[in-house]
């Protein structure tokens, strides 16, 4: 966990993501479409807005509303995984990395003072990590998206995630707000309390009190705001006061245990996809690394037939390794939001995982040690090969000789490794 976070914001991602693979769409005015129904608006450009369209609005209301109007097709597999290489470009930077919504992700800076320098060295690495990591997002690149203030990073560094999104959120297009530490209060009393995670009716009654600005809210008593809000007042209120400061917590990304299905012909009966994923789900079950342990995250994409993509993740209240239960979020996705095509492939993931029971815990074992196993007889076959084609040892070990020593080459020495 780190108690200081940089926050990277772009905001209206899945949007940005397709202006930039699309060239010129950035120039008109562009909607996007909602994932779970094509009728309704999902994201909405500047220019869009300006013309009076609205997310939510109906597609016929937003053609009566701007005839220009260019709309298109969801497609949230691609936005995922653009968004999985910005923050791999993160994880450059920092080891703690948190991802937020789309488009939105904290990186711990506890520790980087002594790599980088001060804040604005750290904020300046990680602009130049993302460039130099060849992060695109479609087409473009970090580079265009700068140039173009519609679709510009921006970067917020502050004590705890609170402060650090609330300077991203001011933050200009390209550019980043610094907040030391010590002055998060006087930064944020001059914040809206739109900036809190606020409900409308919630938001409509601080309105009413003739609250608008976190220092108004947090000159009230802090016992006055929890008897009126309850224990949602009583965090408000210290967030406002700048005495939240929720640290980053770095996430450990397990590999994923992937099965897909390709159909000879696209699909778009749920009976069939439903069967299908039924399929996918067995055999994701019987791979070795799942042994041991049981499903907590789930996502099933989709390809449709014409470009576009589906996605549904579900995150298990309680882990399992039944099939039906795992399948039974699924189904319910497939039947409430359906994919908008025909499907031509399938593509069922275990993202998290929670420890089995005893038992399973000792066929784990047996798995690791198999596993282990084979890893051994691999390296063993790979520095075989390498001593044949160098004629001599590549591979070397590092072992501590003197590790009091102020000398590396004295507290350090290299033999010949031998798997």
């Amino acid at each position: 966990m780190s108690s200081l976070a940089a926050c990277v914001w772009i905001p209206l991602f899945p949007l940005r993501c397709e202006e930039a693979r699309h060239e010129g769409l950035a120039a008109c005015p562009t909607a996007l479409l909602a994932p779970d129904t094509t009728r309704k608006l999902w994201q909405v450009s500047a220019l869009a807005r300006h013309a009076g369209v609205k997310p939510g609005m109906t597609v016929s209301q937003a053609i009566g509303v701007c005839p220009t109007l260019r709309l298109c097709e969801p497609d949230p597999v691609h936005y995922d995984e653009r968004f999985a290489r910005l923050l791999a470009a993160l994880n450059e930077v920092s080891p703690v990395v948190e991802p937020g919504e789309l488009g939105l992700a904290y990186v711990g800076g506890d520790g980087l003072e002594g790599i980088y320098g001060g804040p604005e060295k750290i904020v300046e690495a990680i602009q130049l990590r993302i460039a130099d990591f060849g992060l695109r997002i479609g087409n473009g690149s970090v580079e265009s998206a700068i140039r173009n203030p519609q679709s510009a990073i921006r970067v917020g560094w502050g004590l705890g995630k609170f402060t650090a999104w609330v300077a991203a959120s001011r933050a200009k297009p390209g550019e980043a707000i610094i907040i030391p530490v010590g002055g998060e209060g006087q930064f944020l009393a001059a914040q809206p309390i739109a900036v809190l995670p606020l409900d409308p009716d919630t938001h409509r009654r601080l309105r009413l009190l003739g609250i608008r600005t976190l220092g108004a809210l947090a000159a009230l008593p802090e016992e006055a705001i929890t008897a009126q809000f309850g224990a949602l007042g009583r965090r408000l209120w210290r967030l406002a006061a700048g005495h939240i400061a929720e640290p980053v917590e770095g996430r450990e990304a397990p590999e994923p245990i992937v099965a897909a299905l390709t159909f000879f012909t696209p699909v778009g009966e749920r009976e069939l996809l439903g069967r299908s994923l039924d399929q996918l789900i067995a055999r994701a079950l019987k791979h070795p690394r799942r042994i041991g342990w049981r499903v907590q995250g789930v996502r099933l994409r989709a390809d449709l037939e014409g470009g576009g993509s589906w996605l549904a993740a579900v995150l298990l209240k309680d882990p399992t390794a039944d099939g039906t239960r795992i399948a039974a979020p699924l189904e319910m996705r497939l039947e409430q939001s359906p994919p908008t095509g025909a499907v031509e492939r399938l593509v069922l993931e275990f993202t998290a995982f929670a420890p089995g029971t005893a038992e399973l815990q000792l066929f784990a074992r047996d798995a690791d040690a198999a596993a282990r196993a084979g890893q051994q007889h691999a390296l063993q076959s790979a520095a075989r090969e390498i001593r044949m084609r160098m004629k001599r040892s590549c591979l070397y070990h590092v072992i501590e000789v003197q590790p009091w020593s102020r000398l590396p080459e004295r507290r350090y020495a290299l033999i010949d490794f031998e798997p």
